[in-house]
């Protein structure tokens, strides 16, 4: 095989995430797959956590290329359609949540900062627009994972009612939007 390149590995073990899931995803399963030996891919990466944050940043991609809000955007139809962005991108991926949660924003604390600052420039206190930001998050990943670990073909005599994923979303969604309304100093 030709030089194994970093982008290439991480390609491949998000492709083998949604083939068998993050607890089978392993550095020696990716090396077979790649057809290498295991310790070629330390060239890269020193260990597994460096590759489970490097696929956690290939995998935000989608939601890390949305335009940043602008001066003339409703900061509520950015906010809303900002966290949307941020699940449709979790969802995109086998265990996306679970592969995401507890990933430290690295480049994308710029992005982060940029979307904090057009909040409070829309009126919101600062702590206000940071702990929002850091809300929807948490509550985004958390519906995401209640979403990806909800059994498929499930005993369909059991007693909990179906839940509509995407309602549950929105109303959460509209709940901390709402809050935070309240918060907004209106000049």
């Amino acid at each position: 095989m030709a030089k194994l390149e970093r982008t290439i590995v991480v390609e491949e073990a998000l492709d083998l995430l949604d083939e068998v899931g993050l607890d089978a995803v392993s550095t020696r399963r990716l090396a077979k797959r790649l057809d290498v030996e295991q310790p070629s891919l330390y060239w890269h990466f020193h260990n597994k956590g460096e590759l489970l944050a490097a696929m956690a940043t290939a995998a935000m991609r989608p939601h890390a290329r949305e335009p940043l809000p602008t001066p003339a955007d409703d900061w509520r139809g950015w906010f809303l359609e900002n966290t949307r962005s941020f699940r449709r991108t979790l969802l995109l991926r086998r265990d996306g949540a679970r592969l995401h949660a507890g990933l430290v924003p690295g480049a994308d604390l710029d992005r982060i900062t940029q979307k904090i600052t057009f909040l409070v420039a829309s009126g919101l206190p600062e702590r206000d627009a940071q702990m929002a930001m850091l809300a929807a998050g948490r509550f985004t990943v958390g519906s995401v994972l209640e979403e990806q670990a909800d059994v498929v073909g499930s005993d369909p005599a059991a007693a909990v009612p179906v839940i509509d994923h995407e309602a549950a979303f929105e109303a959460g969604l509209a709940l901390i939007v709402d809050g935070l309304a309240l918060r907004r100093r209106v000049p």
